[in-house]
């Protein structure tokens, strides 16, 4: 009876303690938002090196607990953070719009370089449509397009927006896109949830005029709207791939498409608003015709939530779009924070992780946001740390994906000095992207690290702390490109 308890309280104890299986490949992504200061910077008066300390603590915090992708808002109404004749500076960065951060050259590239510095992709986030954050014009910049095309603005509540209805609104995103693209060593081009604003009661989105020169004959007003957000991601898309095939586009939408209440083939929630009825998008085309790497829609609510839960939203995006990569935004932000009594839970972000890998389609999970877990909530971290994100993950390759023979990188030296190994290599690809560390035991190799290669970068000498379990066994390296192709793994002898 004795040895039967022993091993029954052996078999708790263990199950207890075991760590949740992870996938080889699987997205593990950070929202920084820049809009009012919410992530960065703290505020935009800091000194350079104040704003680059706190920008390096989340990318160190992040990467501490193996995520594999940063997606920093660059654009958050008509303004950049970085240098270009398309927009002014953000006020955001600088404190005041259309004046460069002093002491901060190119803060983009910097931040970019310090991202993959920790074998992170960097992801470009843009809000396409919101020209202001609010109804103060004298705080704009005479470069902004509120005075640049006073006609290309349409107020609504609050803010103005600009009116997607017009082709030169297009053309200018296009350019803008295509500049980032070219300038910049980007990983992706990201969009949010603004598309048409959210609804207010009792405004009208005042683009009559507009659907009157420019709508078709036959078509109602609302499918015009949804024509042009599909016109925008389509030219996103293709301006994208015509200049860098490799740099993915991703697109977040609101979690709730259509209530089955208004569409049978709807999700079984009762959202109040919805993607396709109220903000004119329609991301379910967008993957069928291709025009997306990834889907990253905005499942914030906790597993249960009865108007539109975490499992039912995530199933019917699982269900719906299997031919994109698929992750779950999760709302960080709402632990110990939401009248919802479920965020009070340790296990609620744990318990959604869980569901993810649970389904088929689902390919990672996405943190709104960053400040969400930075020191707080100590018990979810490490949570996060010991079962779910122990070791490094590969970055899902795009679905579109250009299949590619990598060779074996070339070895320039190696060698292993206590718990620390040295290693420089070479190689030929023309578009890295990784330095793949693996441990291998027997026929099974296990990601323990990630060095991010630049596109220009065809040798380097990098570093790698090793654990004691880790300097028993072999280690390989592989390169892999940015379309998620690999070449064989080399063992390496120390």
């Amino acid at each position: 009876m004795r040895t039967i308890l022993s091993l029954s309280i052996l078999f708790v104890f263990l199950a207890s303690c075991a760590v949740t299986k992870a996938p080889k490949t699987e997205f593990r992504g950070v929202w920084i938002a820049t809009v009012a200061n919410i992530d960065w910077p703290k505020n935009p008066n800091d000194s350079p090196e104040k704003k680059k300390q706190d920008f390096t603590a989340i990318l160190d915090f992040y990467q501490e607990l193996n995520f594999n992708a940063a997606i920093v808002q660059v654009r958050t109404a008509g303004d950049a953070f970085y240098k270009t004749d398309l927009a002014p500076w953000s006020k955001y960065l600088s404190g005041k719009e259309g004046e460069a951060p002093q002491g901060f050259d190119d803060p983009l590239l910097w931040m970019i370089e310090e991202t993959h510095k920790r074998g992170m992709e960097f992801h470009a986030w843009l809000n396409p449509y919101r020209a202001t954050f609010d109804l103060d014009t004298l705080a704009l910049s005479q470069n902004h397009d509120f005075y640049q095309h006073p006609d290309w603005m349409v107020k609504y509540g609050k803010k103005y927006y600009y009116n997607p209805g017009l082709p030169e609104v297009q053309k200018k995103f296009a350019k803008i896109v295509e500049e980032l693209v070219v300038n910049y060593e980007l990983d992706a081009i990201h969009f949010d949830d603004y598309f048409y604003p959210y609804k207010i009661e009792g405004e009208v989105f005042n683009d009559s005029l507009t659907f009157q020169t420019y709508g078709l004959p036959n078509q109602t007003l609302e499918d015009w709207r949804r024509s042009n957000v599909d016109s925008l991601v389509k030219n996103v898309y293709q301006t994208i791939k015509k200049n860098r095939p490799w740099v993915q586009f991703g697109i977040s939408p609101f979690g709730v498409w259509k209530n089955k209440s208004t569409d049978p083939s709807g999700s079984d929630t009762r959202a109040g608003q919805t993607t396709y009825e109220d903000l004119y998008a329609d991301p379910v085309l967008w993957v069928k015709e291709g025009w997306l790497d990834y889907l990253a829609p905005q499942a914030y609510w906790s597993m249960d939530y009865p108007h539109a839960s975490h499992r039912a939203v995530g199933s019917w995006w699982a269900n719906t779009t299997p031919n994109t990569n698929l992750y779950l935004g999760n709302g960080a932000y709402k632990i110990k924070n939401n009248s919802d009594k479920a965020w009070d839970k340790k296990k609620e972000i744990p318990k959604q992780l869980t569901f993810a890998r649970e389904q088929k389609n689902i390919d990672g999970n996405i943190f709104f946001s960053a400040k969400s877990l930075i020191g707080q909530h100590e018990k979810v971290v490490k949570t996060l740390k010991r079962k779910f994100y122990r070791f490094p993950a590969e970055n899902p390759a795009t679905p579109q994906r250009t299949l590619r023979e990598i060779q074996l990188p070339g070895i320039e030296s190696v060698q292993k000095q206590n718990d620390v190994l040295d290693i420089c290599i070479s190689h030929t690809d023309s578009v890295p992207r990784f330095l793949n560390y693996y441990q291998l035991n027997a026929d099974e190799k296990q990601l323990i690290g990630k060095e991010y290669l630049s596109e220009s970068q065809n040798s380097g000498c990098f570093q790698l702390k090793l654990t004691k379990k880790q300097q028993r066994n072999k280690v390989g390296i592989s390169v892999s490109d940015a379309f998620g192709d690999e070449s064989a793994v080399l063992p390496l002898n120390f």
